[in-house]
Formats: C-alpha cells, structure tokens, sequence
C-alpha cells in the first residue's frame, strides 16, 4: 500500500467538506464487498448522495472498468481531476474496503464484459440461468439482506422507537410505493395490539393528519432512499408537533433524518437495475417493522396478548373449512 493510500484512508488532504462518511467498519459493514457486476448499479443508486467529485471518480469506474483497472489511485485522480483521498473515499461508500478492492472488482468486471458471458438479470442472475439457479440467488440474496439489516440495526435507537410506540396516544406511518406497503404492514400489525395506528400512502391525507399529534404520539417514516418528499414533508410537520419521530431508511445520512428523533437503518447493499430498491429494500424493512412490533408487544404483553387473542378469534370463522 503506498504513502498516498495510507493518508487517503487517515482523511488527509483536499477533499471538499460534507463529504459522506465512509462505510462504518465491524458488525455494522457488509460481510464481503459487492460482486463486480453489480458495480454500475450501485453507482447509480448512491451518486446522488456524492459529492461532485466522487460522481466523476463513480462515473469513470462505471464507464471504463477496463481503463480504470489499469491505474493506481494517483492516476484515477488525476484522470478525474479529483485528489487521491477522494478516490478511496468513493471506493468505500461503493462498498469495497479500499482501492485495492475495487481495481479488483473493475478487472473482474472487465473479464466478464470481453468473455461474452451472457448479461446480467440483476447483480448476479444472466438472462440464461435456469430457474432453479434464480431461485437459490435470489433467497441466498435475501438472507444475506436480513443479516447486513440485523448486523446494522443499533438496538439503542430501536428501544427508544420501542419505548415511544408502547405508551403512544396515537401512531400515524408514512410511506409511499413499496414502502408504502411495509407502512401498511406495521399499521395492522400495531391495531391488532390494541395500539391506535394509522398508516398513510396519500402525502396529503398524511400532512392533514401529522398537524393533528403531539407530545405523546409517535410519527413513523419509511423512505429506502431517505429524500421521499412525500414521506419527509408530514414527518416534519410532526416533529414541529412535539411528537416523538422515527425513521426508517437505508440512507441514515438522508434528509428525513433530519427530522427523526431515531433512525433505524435498513441495508442498502444489494440493489440493481432490475431488482431495484422496491424490491431489495422491502426484505430489510419488513424485519424492522418486525423488531418494532415483537419488542412492543414484550413491553405492552398484559394489554397485546388479550388483543391478540380477541383479532384472532374474531376471524375465525373465516379460516374453518366449510361444510359440504
């Protein structure tokens, strides 16, 4: 590892202020770094939240995975015109510990892109594997999802959100797509133990209904992307409410963060073109809104389990078989 590597990695030098953290290390990071082919599509998910610089270093990379193979970190910025420090920096928010890695996952890349394999479905599935191939890619995918999810979750914030949904007034859940569905799940859930809890996929029906809670109620937000302004808009009219506000997003830098008081953060890792967030960031949203519900339900057990018992014998009847 050369001198200018070493210093890139200690934060040394020239790069412009509000550049995004890098990738937290330990449990919290991906347990291996994305598959080359999967490159261009987390470059499309993440450059939004680059800066400029880091878009040309993500871009260039994206573009000539061959080209850029070939350089060390001093030639890639120069060829982007950016400072060594912002290279690495781009490589570790794309995912791969250092430069190293990521000139690797670009000569991978590259093999794949002369060899004439057949092209990618998504990240790790070609147009020509049998279905038995997607099958097993895509639940090995899913599982590698819930435990990035569960390896990031802090449990500091998740028992703070726990402690504010088991004594809230009222719980009103904003999302809107794909996450709106997941908004719905946690909804029904939290009714079903007794709790008063409204999930909300129209942003204005969300806005009218955020004016209305206070100290006292609990404003949930869920935005894979963090920016939903759908979603941000009525989880700031809550905050200004006084009510206790939590988010839940794969950007914990996003803008919605700004206006929760705890922010549950999803896995982000395994997006592409055709399995994009609507599908990737529901798996890892679904099992927070699970940790929600089962450790409210430990909290509020004396009140949930009559509730529970009461939501399902009145449906019943509608599960018995019926007489021929």
């Amino acid at each position: 590892m050369t001198n200018e590597v070493k210093e890139s990695f200690t934060g040394a030098s020239g790069t412009p202020a509000g550049t995004p953290a890098a990738p937290a290390t330990g449990p919290a990071a991906p347990a291996a770094p994305p598959a080359p082919a999967a490159l261009a599509a987390k470059v499309r998910t993440l450059a939004p939240s680059m800066t400029r610089s880091m878009q040309r270093v993500a871009e260039a990379v994206a573009g000539d995975p061959a080209g850029c193979a070939a350089l060390t970190v001093t030639g890639l910025a120069e060829l982007t015109g950016t400072s060594e420090a912002t290279v690495v920096r781009t490589a570790r928010l794309l995912g791969y510990p250092g430069y190293r890695d990521l000139r690797l996952a670009l000569a991978g890349l590259a093999a794949q892109q002369q060899s004439g394999r057949a092209p990618s479905v998504t990240a790790d599935i070609a147009v020509d594997d049998p279905v038995a191939d997607v099958v097993a890619k895509l639940a090995y995918d899913e599982q590698q999802t819930l435990a990035d999810t569960a390896a990031g979750l802090d449990t500091v914030q998740l028992g703070a959100a726990v402690a504010a949904l088991a004594t809230a007034r009222r719980v009103d859940i904003y999302g809107v797509g794909a996450s709106g569905l997941v908004a719905q799940d946690l909804g029904q859930k939290l009714l079903r133990i007794g709790l008063i809890a409204h999930a909300h996929s129209d942003p204005h029906l969300a806005v009218t209904n955020a004016v209305q809670l206070r100290s006292g109620d609990v404003a949930i937000a869920i935005t894979h992307s963090g920016s939903t302004g759908d979603v941000i808009e009525p989880l700031r009219v809550a905050f200004d409410h006084g009510a206790t506000t939590v988010a839940i997003t794969g950007r914990p830098d996003g803008p919605v963060t700004q206006y929760a008081d705890h922010v549950l953060t999803t896995s982000t890792a395994r997006e592409s073109e055709l399995r994009p967030a609507a599908m990737s960031s529901r798996t890892s949203q679904l099992l927070v809104v699970d940790c929600l519900f089962t450790c409210v339900t430990q909290r509020t057990y004396e009140t949930a389990a009559p509730a529970l018992a009461a939501s399902y014998e009145a449906l019943a009847h509608r599960h018995a078989p019926r007489a021929r």
